[in-house]
């Protein structure tokens, strides 16, 4: 397979995997008190390896702790912030009839990176214990701001908009910094606000909450780049763009055309890990977009939400679909998403998920050469 130095690579996958049998049953039983935090420390800890080694052994390039020390892909981050809390909201989201718990997040006093975020030390244990690109992904600032009402902005610290971002972006570089100074080279940030940002439903939603939507893609351009206008050379920073993955199910649908200029074009990002595993995703037209040069498009076209494997001839056509609307040497292949998103995870069993990344791995040789 023709290899790329940096990442993304040629077969990469979104981050985050299947909880397994012994991560849930520790979980239970710290949640009963049962076990106390080392205890449970250590079971992640096994499992972490477990699943280095199976990445590994497959063939990716970049491996992750597949988010085991998490129960969400972004409450998680966000609650070890200063100024954030995460407490109970009105109603859980809802994935087309199915709910999650009804979490939200608070801003309680001045947004940070402190330096002692619990994330820092999931990465290093990576870093630690694989000889391969360890790979770490947090929640875009962006998804901060979207699900936040407009009467949870308006705080004394943050009367406005802008002056949350300024703070956010801050804290975004802060991590940012402290992420490379553990060692990271390899950072994504998952995004849902982008997504949403190309369903009607989800924008008439975001209406309803205060959100300027007729402007806030500018808004959230100079957000993600001051957020990131002081990465290191040597640093990668992807993206990827999530209509939402809970139990198999979704919440947005539509084409990435609405975004896709400011997306691909005005969003300093080095990669972008696009969802193309059903006709909601739409076309590979906004791939028009992609500025030629290093920047790199990951085709989501092997879905996380079934185990059913794609056909591989299939796949590489779509591949060559892609490559109508930008290079093949700007474009590689992931899962369409992540496998667990929550704790709960997507419906399909281990055997089935790594056989989709070996599918990946596979296709990936076929089409680089």
């Amino acid at each position: 397979m023709e290899s790329t130095l940096r990442p993304p690579f040629r077969a990469d996958a979104v981050g985050s995997y299947l909880r397994t049998e012994n991560i849930r049953n520790a979980r239970d039983r710290h949640a009963a008190g049962e076990i106390d935090d080392a205890a449970l420390r250590d079971v992640e800890d096994q499992e972490i390896r477990l699943a280095i080694t199976q990445q590994e052994s497959l063939g990716l390039q970049a491996v992750t702790d597949g988010e085991y020390r998490r129960a969400y892909w972004h409450f998680d981050f966000f609650g070890g912030l200063d100024g954030i809390e995460i407490g109970e909201g009105p109603t859980g989201m809802d994935f087309q009839g199915m709910k999650i718990k009804p979490l939200a997040v608070q801003i309680v006093g001045k947004v940070g990176f402190p330096s002692d975020h619990p994330m820092l030390r999931h990465f290093s244990f990576v870093r630690d214990h694989t000889d391969r690109v360890a790979k770490m992904t947090i929640p875009s600032p962006t998804v901060l701001h979207f699900r936040l009402a407009s009467e949870s902005l308006l705080t004394p610290m943050y009367p406005t908009t802008d002056s949350l971002f300024e703070d956010l972006a801050a804290a975004y570089r802060d991590a940012v910094s402290a992420f490379y100074e553990a060692g990271c080279r390899y950072l994504q940030f998952d995004d849902t606000a982008w997504a949403y940002l190309c369903s009607d439903a989800e924008l008439a939603k975001a209406r309803a909450r205060g959100i300027d939507v007729d402007n806030i893609q500018a808004a959230y351009v100079r957000l993600i780049n001051d957020s990131i206008r002081d990465k290191p050379a040597d640093m990668v920073i992807t993206t990827h763009v999530c209509r939402g993955n809970f139990r198999s199910s979704w919440i947005a649908s539509g084409g990435y055309e609405p975004v896709a200029e400011n997306l691909l074009a005005g969003c300093n990002y080095d990669g972008y890990f696009l969802e193309y595993d059903s006709e909601r995703a739409g076309g590979f037209e906004p791939l028009r977009f992609l500025p030629h040069g290093n920047k790199v498009v990951v085709l989501g076209l092997i879905t996380s939400k079934s185990g059913d494997l794609e056909d591989q001839g299939d796949v590489e056509k779509r591949i060559a679909e892609a490559t109508k609307y930008a290079p093949l040497e700007q474009l590689a292949l992931s899962p369409q998403c992540g496998f667990a998103s929550t704790e709960e995870g997507n419906v399909l069993t281990q055997d089935q998920q790594w056989a989709k990344i070996r599918e990946v791995v596979d296709i990936a040789h076929a089409v680089w050469r």
